[in-house]
């Protein structure tokens, strides 16, 4: 199992603050992670080509088909500032108050 010196690196690097209980369970479940890549490692894979997918994934896009756009009043329905010409944004540098 894991060190709980090196989960606290890890955590550290992902900006985590873990429990001690949390800390205990990560050592576990990384443990087990790890434990998985190294059955892997173990396989024969030689002619085995490298895919992105399990499966042929082949344009999984829907069409692109153009659709009326959403009223102006409805879009703008919901913005804090609405303008004459959109969403009403503050201009760089100014100061929030």
């Amino acid at each position: 199992m894991l060190e709980r010196q090196t989960v606290d690196h890890v955590a550290r690097l992902a900006r985590l603050e873990l429990s001690d209980a949390e800390a205990e369970q990560m050592a576990v479940e990384l443990s087990k992670v790890l434990d998985h890549i190294e059955a892997i490692r173990e396989l024969d894979l030689d002619g085995v080509e490298p895919t992105s997918h399990v499966v042929d994934v082949v344009n999984a896009l829907r069409a692109d088909v153009p659709e009326p756009s959403l009223d102006r009043d409805v879009a703008l329905a919901s913005a804090p500032e609405p303008t004459a010409l959109g969403f009403g944004v503050p201009s760089p540098g100014a100061s929030a108050e």
